[in-house]
């Protein structure tokens, strides 16, 4: 298999893995995806340039938001985890499906 296609294979499953409503978050998780969605940004991914204008800012507003949740908690992400994969979900929206 090719280096490549490996390597997005595994991050869309990881991505998938963060996303899944079951899934217990921890703040590895959190540093990742939000990584992830930096990079995909500073590579000027195709599929975040497509996005409208008003859906980046959307992106970014939630990008900001599980940002600043990470600063501010020290503890575990339990008590808000439906809204923190909601919010990350947002964040990355246009670069699931295919990492």
């Amino acid at each position: 298999m090719n280096p490549t296609v490996a390597y997005t294979n595994r991050t869309q499953g990881k991505l998938e893995q963060i996303l899944h409503p079951s899934y217990v978050l921890c703040r590895e998780d959190v540093v990742w995806i939000l990584e992830f969605i930096k990079k995909k940004v500073a590579e000027e991914d195709p599929r975040v340039q497509g996005l409208a204008q008003p859906r980046l800012l959307k992106n970014f507003r939630y990008f900001a938001e599980v940002s600043l949740m990470l600063i501010h908690r020290r503890n575990g992400f339990d008590q808000e985890a439906d809204r923190l994969k909601m919010w990350l979900r947002e964040a990355a929206y246009g670069l699931q499906g295919e990492a």
